[in-house]
């Protein structure tokens, strides 16, 4: 396999680590390999939309979701360093309102597994990053809805305390008042 899988606290988001093959030269590895993919989390996943952001020191994004037209995303970094959280909306799962954070950065080369049913979100711990993400619907913004990134009742443990906000992550809601999956 050219890549190791490990769990985090939520089992269903997953932590994907290429074999990457480095020497004089520089680097190499596969990002992506839909047949290995399959195989190593045993999931059918079609991806059709990447996304590639870039983003200042302490700039936080997330945390979204969409209900209608849910996403899974595959998330990696290919400049700088973010904390990359995941939280639970089934409310059907035994771990509704809870959540995973990962740091993936460039050097690490990790790469996040967030299924349907997750809310996601990161902040920029460098200078800058640079995000790319796989997801497995497309970007309706009707139907994307934001937590609020600070939510007590979720309490993510954040590397920050005064992120860079959008106004619509300034203004995500509590989860005792979100729209969540069944």
């Amino acid at each position: 396999m050219s890549f190791f899988l490990s769990k985090t606290n939520l089992p269903e988001v997953l932590i994907l680590e290429p074999q990457v093959f480095e020497d004089g030269r520089g680097f190499f590895f596969e990002s992506f390999n839909k047949k290995k993919f399959q195989a190593l989390t045993r999931l059918q996943v079609d991806f059709v939309q990447d996304n590639h952001s870039k983003s200042k020191k302490n700039t936080l994004r997330g945390l979204h979701y969409q209900i209608k037209k849910p996403q899974g995303k595959l998330v990696r970094v290919v400049k700088g360093l973010v904390y990359d959280v995941a939280v639970d909306l089934r409310r059907s799962s035994p771990n509704f309102g809870q959540w995973a954070g990962v740091e993936l950065s460039s050097d690490n080369k990790k790469q996040l597994w967030i299924p349907e049913g997750f809310a996601h979100g990161f902040v920029v711990i460098s200078e800058t990053a640079e995000v790319i993400y796989k997801t497995t619907d497309y970007w309706f913004p009707e139907y994307e809805n934001c937590l609020n990134w600070r939510d007590e009742d979720i309490g993510i443990n954040w590397p920050t305390n005064n992120p860079n906000l959008s106004n619509k992550d300034k203004n995500g809601i509590k989860l005792k008042d979100a729209i969540v999956y069944e």
